[in-house]
């Protein structure tokens, strides 16, 4: 797959997988209807075990908002560090992303819209403005979010009705005035992946990856 359509409905994309997806900015996926889109979606079907495996890559992929290929050099560059499991490694690699950082202090309600406010220079680390979405950030970082960035849309909608309804132990929030400023006191664990998640599929899915 090339390219994410996020013109596909994100409801869709859930029942699909089976989960509910954070990041992908709409709850609620499974509450109604508890399985597959479209007319067949009720009847039980025998999975592949490579379709079995497809699912839980594609869980990470959605989520995180990423393409085939830049998923796949997560995994390239986790497999080179050799100090614990390469998918632990690229658990914690994919949740230090900034897009996701700031999602996941409900800065924004999604991802997506998330990693918009960093492509509009809406957030600063360390007092200096970073426009990367996938820019890592480190222990002892600050996140702070700017002026603009504190009126935008999206900023204003996750205060209201925020996504998740915790902060994972690696962040900390503060109010400073009329906004809010963060640090990252800490590198996340693999167990912040905030869906249902089988290490061993994907594993099993990219174990010809070098």
């Amino acid at each position: 797959m090339a390219k994410i359509d996020m013109g596909r409905s994100r409801f869709k994309i859930q029942r699909r997988l089976g989960v509910e997806l954070p990041g992908l900015g709409k709850a609620g996926a499974l509450e109604r209807k508890p399985y597959g889109p479209g007319q067949h979606g009720m009847q039980r079907k025998k999975l592949s075990d490579y379709t079995v495996r497809l699912v839980e890559k594609q869980k990470v992929m959605f989520n995180y908002g990423l393409r085939e290929s830049q998923l796949r050099n997560y995994v390239k560059k986790s497999k080179k560090i050799k100090t614990a499991s390469w998918v632990d490694t690229m658990i914690v690699s994919l949740e230090s992303r900034l897009d996701n950082v700031v999602f996941r202090l409900n800065w924004a309600p999604s991802i997506p819209a998330a990693r918009q406010m960093v492509s509009h220079k809406h957030i600063k680390v360390n007092g200096k403005t970073v426009n990367v979405p996938g820019y890592q950030v480190q222990p002892n970082d600050v996140i702070e979010i700017t002026d603009t960035g504190a009126k935008s849309g999206n900023y204003l909608q996750s205060k209201t009705r925020p996504r998740i309804s915790s902060i994972p132990a690696s962040l900390t929030k503060e109010t400073v005035g009329e906004k809010e400023k963060a640090t990252m006191v800490s590198k996340p664990l693999p167990e912040d992946i905030p869906f249902a998640f089988e290490k061993r599929l994907v594993i099993e899915y990219y174990w010809k990856v070098k």
